[in-house]
């Protein structure tokens, strides 16, 4: 049993990191692009008055930066070989995610958004598994060149984690075209948090075709352009790390082609939940990161700090909260390696059946890990820790949502304990 990392793996982090050092790092220096990363950051990438919406040149520098590294050959390392990446799986992607998150804030890797100069394309995979020749062509292509953005239209109002009972409603009806009548669909419904919708040109839209609320069965996904008649942004949710591309919004008597269907007719939750184990440890991966990250530096604040002449640092009180935080830091990041090769080894269909379980352990507890990190070392660092100063409060701000999000922390528990207790996975009885 090896537990070194393979040779090209460690070999690409030098090539990632000196990447980094030579292009990025200069790109954040010059025209006070520091103001995004710095004690500015939230007031500098907000603007308050339009919504609190990210401002346009917050999101411009980004773009800029992905195709800096697009260019360089690490943009789109994870995707297949037919869409210009190196398909390096799981491991690799959890590696360099936790790495990358472990050395901070910066332009090179900033959380808040999911942007990273090793991009992760959890739609292009949806595309290229239930896409139409059509819709490949036209999505995959566009979002690599930034012509196309698809938001993920499947949380409601009155719906999260029970998707299945979804009100949003698509019903067929056929319209006069330049040749005859058009095959369609009209929809009616209402989603939450549809991240991205300010620049989106298409929502990925779930609406219910057939079957009864809590039926997996009979809810469908539609490529839905966001200028098509009838799509209003309500309002955009303020929420406790800001900017806010996430709105409520409303879909009254909106019809799409038939073509627009996005998979198969009432399997639209199987392609929701295609993509959720990669980007969940994934995920898991980058919280890790971040909470190494804050453990780090308040070891390197606690050496330096010399409170009545001594360092901080000899303390038990401030040596043994760290020592457990490190110690379920190596812990975690073993199970997650290990959990991410394990799912390299087998057929993406095989994972929910297999290692659902490890997955959602990996993810719940680097989700409550790194949020237990921040806030330690926010107290170690003591008033400028409190601070906009230094980042563990962004960190905690940001990391917190993911309690919530991409399965709460209560839904990924559930399946762990149906895996242990044998009611699903490999030892159901």
């Amino acid at each position: 049993m090896d537990f070194n990392l393979p040779h090209d793996l460690t070999e690409f982090l030098r090539n990632l990191d000196r990447f980094i050092a030579q292009e990025i790092k200069p790109l954040q220096a010059r025209d006070d692009n520091e103001r995004f990363f710095d004690h500015r950051r939230e007031w500098a990438r907000t603007d308050f008055d339009k919504g609190g919406l990210p401002r346009p040149e917050w999101e411009a520098l980004l773009q800029q930066c992905k195709k800096i590294a697009d260019k360089a050959g690490f943009y789109r390392m994870s995707l297949p070989k037919e869409y210009g990446g190196q398909e390096i799986g799981n491991l690799w992607m959890s590696v360099i995610r936790d790495h990358l998150a472990s050395q901070g804030l910066g332009l090179f890797n900033d959380l808040q958004n999911e942007h990273s100069v090793v991009g992760n394309f959890p739609i292009i995979v949806m595309l290229r598994d239930f896409g139409t020749a059509a819709q490949k062509d036209k999505f995959i292509n566009g979002q690599l060149a930034f012509e196309t953005r698809i938001t993920f239209g499947l949380t409601e109002p009155n719906h999260g984690s029970d998707a299945t009972h979804m009100e949003t409603r698509a019903v067929r009806e056929a319209r006069n075209g330049a040749n005859g009548p058009v095959e369609g669909w009209l929809i009616n419904g209402e989603k939450m948090w549809t991240t991205g919708m300010h620049t989106a040109t298409h929502c990925a839209l779930f609406a219910r075709t057939s079957g009864k609320p809590g039926d997996a069965r009979g809810i469908t996904c539609f490529l839905t352009p966001t200028d098509t008649p009838g799509v209003k942004i309500e309002e955009y949710l303020w929420t406790f790390n800001m900017p806010t591309d996430h709105p409520r919004v409303s879909f009254t008597n909106v019809w799409v082609p038939a073509d627009a269907m996005f998979g198969e007719e009432g399997r639209g939750l199987p392609l929701a939940q295609s993509f959720v184990h990669e980007n969940r440890i994934r995920q898991a991966a980058s919280s890790l990161g971040a909470a190494q990250f804050c453990v780090n530096e308040s070891v390197k604040y606690a050496r330096e700090r010399k409170p009545f002449g001594e360092e901080l640092a000899r303390n038990q009180g401030i040596q043994f909260p760290l020592v457990e935080l490190a110690t379920q830091c190596e812990m975690l990041r073993l199970l997650i390696r290990k959990t991410a090769w394990e799912m390299d080894q087998m057929p993406h269909p095989e994972v929910e059946k297999k290692l659902s379980d490890k997955v959602s352990m990996c993810n719940y507890w680097a989700n409550r890990l790194v949020c237990e990190a921040a806030d330690r070392a926010m107290q170690v660092h003591g008033g400028i820790g409190y601070s906009r100063h230094k980042p563990f409060e962004h960190i905690y701000r940001h990391h917190r949502r993911y309690r919530i999000t991409e399965g709460s922390e209560e839904i990924q528990m559930r399946k762990v304990a149906g895996f242990l207790f044998g009611y699903m996975g490999p030892n159901k009885f």
